[in-house]
């Protein structure tokens, strides 16, 4: 599927990208486990866990949406990020 080999080169295209805010990492982050993993599963992290509580929630606040669409806005966040030069959707 044309969909899923597009995300598969803007998660390779993602590791080259130029140092990033914490915000778009996070951004990221539920993206790819919302099209990878769905909505998401699991206790959320106590308050002593900063990261995995961020991260969580990054991922958690994506539930409901489809992993298509998830797939199609962590290629435009790439691309939009400065991950273009592999081409895109």
């Amino acid at each position: 599927m044309a969909l899923e080999d597009d995300f598969r080169d803007a998660v390779a295209r993602s590791r080259s990208l130029p140092s990033q805010s914490p915000a778009s990492l996070l951004t990221l982050y539920g993206l790819y486990k919302q099209a990878t993993d769905g909505d998401a599963t699991g206790p959320r992290p106590g308050m002593l866990d900063v990261r995995g509580r961020a991260k969580h929630d990054a991922w958690a606040g994506r539930a409901g949406q489809s992993r298509a669409d998830a797939m199609k806005e962590y290629i435009e966040t790439v691309d939009r990020l400065g991950g273009a030069a592999g081409g895109g959707a």
